[in-house]
């Protein structure tokens, strides 16, 4: 038992962090040759200038006028967004971890504001879930597995949560923290996830074409 705890506590954690980062490179070099073979002719429009403008123009919220239109969903989605990279990031026990393995470290969250922030996202995930099991569209469009992936993303901060306050287990949460976290990681360039790389690129290719071909804006 103390060989795996060691196991998921070290070498796994390595290996996550690995199949992460090459897994999503894989994944851009699979989309690029897409493109080679299907669609080369998006090259001959695609420019900086207007990919970063659309790109940029969608983070600004409210901006693109469709976010206007479901004003909840979009309010709550986006601090979703921004909270799952910040929360983790600036999280002070994951930057400890950092700073012991590679001596860098930065600016972390208070740990009130750090529990304050897990929660809403772990509320927003709630919401989304509630979301696709009573909206009409929506739950059309649901399977089982859209409900595994919200799980999958919860899991690391319900643990998380639950280990930083010792209410119950407290090992046990912090070994279910590592491993959901693990496996989140893992999953992300295999699933839905991956659109943390393909939505630039998508917002590249449509802001390129409405850009230079249509000379229209695309928000």
């Amino acid at each position: 038992m103390n060989a795996f705890i060691d196991f998921i506590m070290g070498p796994m954690v390595w290996i996550a962090f690995l199949i992460f980062i090459l897994g999503l490179i894989f994944k851009l070099v699979i989309i690029i040759k897409d493109v080679n073979d299907r669609e080369s002719y998006i090259y001959s429009y695609l420019t900086l200038k207007h990919s970063l403008r659309s790109i940029f123009a969608w983070l600004i919220p409210f901006f693109p006028q469709s976010t206007k239109q479901s004003p909840v969903f979009y309010s709550i989605s986006y601090i979703f967004h921004l909270l799952l990279f910040i929360v983790p990031i600036f999280l002070m026990s994951h930057i400890v971890l950092v700073n012991e393995a590679f001596q860098v470290s930065w600016v972390a969250l208070d740990d009130g504001l750090a529990d304050i922030l897990t929660l809403v996202v772990i509320i927003a995930l709630v919401f989304f879930a509630i979301r696709r099991y009573t909206v009409p569209e929506v739950k059309y469009l649901t399977s089982y597995k859209d409900y595994i992936l919200i799980l999958i993303i919860a899991l690391p901060f319900i643990t998380g949560f639950l280990a930083y306050h010792q209410f119950f287990l407290y090992k046990a949460m912090v070994i279910a923290h590592v491993i959901s976290g693990e496996i989140m990681l893992i999953l992300i360039p295999f699933s839905r996830f991956s659109h943390m790389i393909v939505a630039p690129l998508t917002r590249a290719y449509m802001g390129s074409e409405f850009g230079n071909v249509r000379h229209a804006k695309d928000w």
